[in-house]
């Protein structure tokens, strides 16, 4: 398996979906690196790693040739962000090998029995009609589909790169052919309730996937966290710094949460150039108002103009709210869970609508650096 690593600190694994690459993440290990020892892998078939084919065991396979990136490098223990299809892949690396993961973060997770594909792909995905219509799927799905998702050409060329030349509209029909949702899932639902590491889900408001997907992921989890942003299915690439933003926070913080509206929050949102409107509270019970009487204000230094978010917070104590404007997020309770676990069942099952935020505070620097 093809990886490439960069920076130093604690280590992260980054694991993309289909059909792109480790570049994916190009933009959000730029700003981690100085912060974490980042490592991004191309899954199978993808980027610089050889086509691997579909069985039952594909995820366990997978997930061992990721075990062998740890050993080689070394990593006691690491953070692991999926996102799309690698948060399967994700989910199923940390129940098979617990005591390697630190906390988790799961981006679009599409890892349910009930995930329609694409329906370009599915065309694809159909014995010998996919094998006709290859040439004219793939011509629709890189120059019309690719490019509204992801218009910058140098990023979306990367992903194109595996998928060039004449035999790349059939490499791309053989690595959609990845069989039914229902068997290639199945175990998604039991594996998320048995994870017990620390676990940010993160939701694009604007994504081809439903809200549910997320939902349920957080519901089932029972260490997690939701929060939502304004972005399209790409997170990594149209939020790439929102997103570095809140995984060096959540990292750092190692799941605990500071659900408040506090000066350092107000400090980052008004000092900074980050848009923190794309960040959007997810149904969250306890306003910021209720919580301001049970937090004690603390002084704040000032911070002229940092040249981004990612300095402020790599010199400030962990924490983590979810948004860098002081907007809580859903703390899942059993109650809540339990109704997810039933709906994971049923395709038309409603995402829980209830939750709970807890005030903890701050930690400093040092407590941050213990592990999970």
């Amino acid at each position: 398996m093809r990886c490439n690593s960069r920076g130093k600190g604690e280590s992260i694994l980054f694991i993309h979906g289909m059909p792109t690459n480790g570049c994916l993440w190009d933009d959000v290990v730029r700003n981690l690196a100085p912060h974490f020892r980042c490592f991004v892998v191309d899954l199978p078939g993808m980027g610089r790693t050889p086509f691997m084919p579909y069985s039952p065991a594909y995820f366990a396979q997978v997930a061992a040739q990721i075990e062998q990136v740890r050993v080689r490098n070394h990593v006691r223990r690491w953070h692991v962000v999926g996102h799309d299809g690698g948060c399967a892949v994700a989910i199923h690396y940390a129940h098979l090998f617990p005591q390697r993961i630190n906390c988790m973060a799961l981006l679009s997770p599409a890892l349910f029995p009930d995930l329609k594909p694409f329906f370009l792909l599915e065309w694809l995905r159909k014995p010998v009609v996919g094998e006709i219509t290859a040439p004219l799927v793939h011509t629709l799905f890189w120059k019309v589909a690719m490019r509204r998702s992801v218009p910058r050409a140098r990023q979306r060329s990367k992903f194109h790169e595996t998928f060039a030349g004449l035999t790349g509209p059939w490499r791309l029909m053989r690595l959609v052919r990845w069989g039914k949702p229902e068997i290639l899932f199945r175990d998604c639902p039991s594996i998320l309730q048995s994870l017990t590491r620390p676990t940010l889900v993160i939701h694009a408001s604007r994504d081809i996937l439903p809200s549910s997907f997320a939902h349920r992921a957080a519901a089932m989890i029972s260490n997690s966290e939701l929060i939502e942003m304004d972005s399209g299915h790409f997170l990594p690439i149209e939020r790439s710094t929102d997103i570095a933003v809140t995984l060096l926070s959540y990292f750092r913080s190692r799941g605990i949460k500071r659900m408040v509206n506090s000066p350092i929050n107000t400090l980052l949102a008004s000092t900074t150039r980050i848009d923190t409107t794309g960040l959007t509270p997810v149904n969250a019970s306890q306003s910021n108002s209720d919580l301001d009487r049970d937090i004690k204000a603390e002084p704040v230094e000032s911070i002229s103009s940092p040249p981004t978010l990612i300095h402020v917070i790599a010199n400030l104590p962990s924490f983590f709210d979810g948004s860098t404007s002081g907007h809580s997020t859903i703390t899942y309770t059993n109650t809540l869970r339990r109704s997810a676990i039933n709906a994971a069942h049923s395709p038309a099952g409603q995402p829980a609508r209830n939750s709970r935020c807890d005030g903890i505070s701050p930690r400093n620097g040092k407590a941050a650096e213990r592990t999970c």
